[in-house]
């Protein structure tokens, strides 16, 4: 998943569109400013060892989920976002579409994914903080203990939980902090010492004469490098402020570039360096990374500097958990007070926090971590939680992109301050491009990983299977029941377009906008 500093955006437009528009300033973003916004949305070090394990062929992976899944969110979020720059995100942009019923469904699989993906990362918190006191031997046991790691899940996700109840300015500082100290700094420090470490002519642990392009005739092979869909889940988020550059059309792409490059760039190195030094056999999922900080140090000769950066990275999950935790939840609420949702999960305390749909969340986060007394390990938990959330993903991502090919035939004249170029045959490529990507990171999602212990094959992809299946259900039968006295009161969430031209929304728009409007 990607850094889950992805939903930083979400609170601060949250905050921006309730705000007083009297003395109201337009913001101006500039290129690499939004540049750098994007790129600490997507980034993050948890799952640098899953990709370690392929070596130098994990270059090809990164730099094949950037065509096929990054670049296409992001071109076709941009050109969503900035058509319907009203409340409600990806919910009024399928809305728009589809309906409501879809518009429901995909915010919910949004909000799910996060709620999977929050396990997975306080997993990594756990080891991480296993891994500042104690001697390499006890800190490992400590991090493969359930019950250790169990408490630490469940401490950290109600400490965080209740921390968000002083507000969002509150949890946007503490998710700033950790990206920058516990995300950032903490990549650009692994990078060097393994340039270092390679300079010194330390053993490299990594094969070299693997090649870059891997064996796709080995699926199985597949699974483990098909999660890297994930860590680039949330760049549609940053969207939603396209409408503050100088130059959307030019300005956005040009942006995109430099952050995906400047993404490509610290994964691959960052897999490459935790490869160089791990040995392939030993490598683990949530405890390789702060290993291989640890001999790092270690080879320069101050191996307690390991210990250090392990708090730092725990301090970033911090972060990370604060802005998951937060985020997604405060979308949902502008969707529940629309009438979409019950009203005990519309209640919001003084700060405009949502109390009702935090206490739900609180409860399923609470279910989520205590798994770990029915899957057979700690490491397998990681990848089946991490797997659903890529699925749920991937899901909202499928219908997104029919949403934004059908958008330009049903609201062909609607503005669009950024559109993809190329006309109707640019939004189709990029369009299929990214169906394709995810259609295919979806289907491997679900094959059991050969490099991970997850018990019966049987088994887990009957659990991955089922649980998915239920995911995909629950909105649309919330939405069945859902009444139009469910509606607040103080709901400001506008109608949608077709509603207002009294049309349905597989009906073509008859509203007709000036040209230079229209093409702008």
């Amino acid at each position: 998943m990607s850094s889950v500093d992805a939903p930083i955006s979400a609170i601060a437009h949250h905050s921006a569109a309730n705000a007083p528009a009297i003395g109201k300033k337009k913001v101006v973003i500039g290129v690499m400013a939004f540049a750098i916004m994007n790129f600490t949305t997507v980034v993050s070090l948890r799952g640098l060892p899953a990709e370690a394990e392929y070596g130098l062929s994990s270059i090809f992976y990164f730099i094949f989920a950037a065509v096929v899944a990054l670049v296409p969110v992001a071109l076709v979020a941009a050109e969503l976002a900035a058509t319907f720059p009203q409340q409600g995100g990806v919910f009024r942009w399928i809305g728009e579409a589809f309906g409501p019923k879809w518009g429901f469904a995909v915010v919910y699989w949004q909000w799910q994914a996060w709620m999977m993906w929050l396990p997975t990362v306080l997993i990594f918190g756990a080891s991480a903080l296993a891994y500042v006191f104690w001697p390499q031997s006890f800190d490992k046991a400590l991090s493969e203990n359930k019950l250790y790691t169990v408490m630490v899940l469940l401490a950290t996700f109600w400490a965080i939980t209740l921390f968000t109840f002083r507000g969002m300015e509150a949890s946007v500082k503490l998710s700033t902090l950790g990206g920058t100290f516990g995300t950032i700094v903490p990549g650009a420090i692994l990078i060097l010492l393994a340039a270092v470490y390679v300079i010194m002519g330390k053993p490299i642990q990594m094969s070299l004469d693997t090649g870059v392009i891997p064996d796709l005739t080995k699926p199985g092979n597949l699974v483990l490098a098909a999660s890297i869909f994930l860590f680039y889940a949330g760049m549609e988020t940053q969207a939603v402020h396209v409408k503050h550059l100088k130059n959307p059309s030019r300005d956005y792409p040009l942006s995109i570039l430099i952050a995906t490059v400047m993404t490509v760039v610290i994964f691959v190195l960052g897999t490459l360096a935790v490869a160089i030094v791990i040995p392939l056999k030993q490598i683990n999922l949530s405890e390789s990374l702060l290993t291989a900080y640890r001999d790092l140090w270690a080879s320069l000769g101050v191996p307690w500097l390991g210990n250090v950066m392990a708090a730092m990275v725990a301090f970033g999950v911090l972060g990370q958990v604060s802005v998951v935790v937060a985020g997604p939840s405060t979308g949902l609420l502008a969707v529940a007070k629309a009438g979409y949702l019950p009203h005990f999960l519309q209640r919001a305390n003084k700060h405009g926090i949502p109390v009702g749909i935090l206490l739900l969340q609180g409860a399923i986060g609470t279910i989520l971590c205590l798994a770990f007394t029915v899957l057979p390990s700690v490491e397998s938990t990681f990848q089946i939680l991490g797997q659903l959330s890529n699925i749920l993903f991937l899901a909202m991502y499928l219908v997104m992109f029919i949403a934004a090919l059908r958008l330009r035939y049903t609201q062909p004249d609607k503005p669009r301050p950024f559109r993809i170029p190329g006309g109707n045959v640019g939004i189709w490529v990029v369009g299929v491009i990214g169906l394709l990507g995810t259609v295919i990171a979806g289907g491997l999602s679900f094959m059991p990983p050969a490099q991970i212990a997850t018990g019966s094959p049987a088994i887990y992809v009957g659990l991955l299977v089922a649980a998915t299946a239920i995911e995909v259900a629950i909105p649309f039968l919330i939405f069945a029941f859902h009444r139009k006295t469910w509606k607040a009161a103080d709901s400001d969430f506008e109608p949608f377009d077709w509603e207002t031209e009294g049309r349905g929304p597989s009906q073509v728009s008859k509203i007709s906008y000036p040209p230079a409007t229209a093409s702008k």
